[in-house]
């Protein structure tokens, strides 16, 4: 059986990258937050039929490319965002010589469940 990802991290590697992990979680909701006020704004400019430019879009540009080179910082790791307002991820790993997530929350102290990578978070089990 092929494996899904190239990327398996061990228990202590996935803590490892928590502090990490929590400064893009935090970074990337407040670009969201800001690209949605920004996209409001310039929605509001363009019903009231002004032309749109200057600053306004080049920080909507920069929002969205802010949140692209964080969601980036996930990806290139193969660590699974699943929900960003929770803070929800899994890390791929091993257990038992089969591909399972670590599955992580944002409110968690630490990294205490792995799931089956078809399971979901209903699916989580303690370590």
């Amino acid at each position: 059986m092929a494996l899904q990802f190239t990327r398996h991290y061990t228990l202590e590697e996935a803590r490892a990258m928590l502090p990490a992990v929590r400064g893009w979680l935090e970074r990337l909701n407040q670009a969201r937050t800001q690209l949605d006020q920004a996209e409001r704004h310039l929605g509001r400019r363009q019903d009231a039929g002004r032309d749109l430019g200057g600053r306004s879009v080049e920080q909507n540009v920069r929002l969205h490319a802010e949140v692209m080179a964080l969601l980036g910082e996930f990806a290139r790791r193969e660590i699974q965002l699943r929900d960003p307002d929770r803070g929800l991820l899994d890390f791929p790993a091993m257990r038992d010589g089969r591909e399972v997530f670590l599955c992580w929350e944002s409110d968690d102290a630490d990294i205490g469940f792995w799931h089956e990578l078809d399971a979901g978070y209903a699916g989580r089990e303690p370590l």
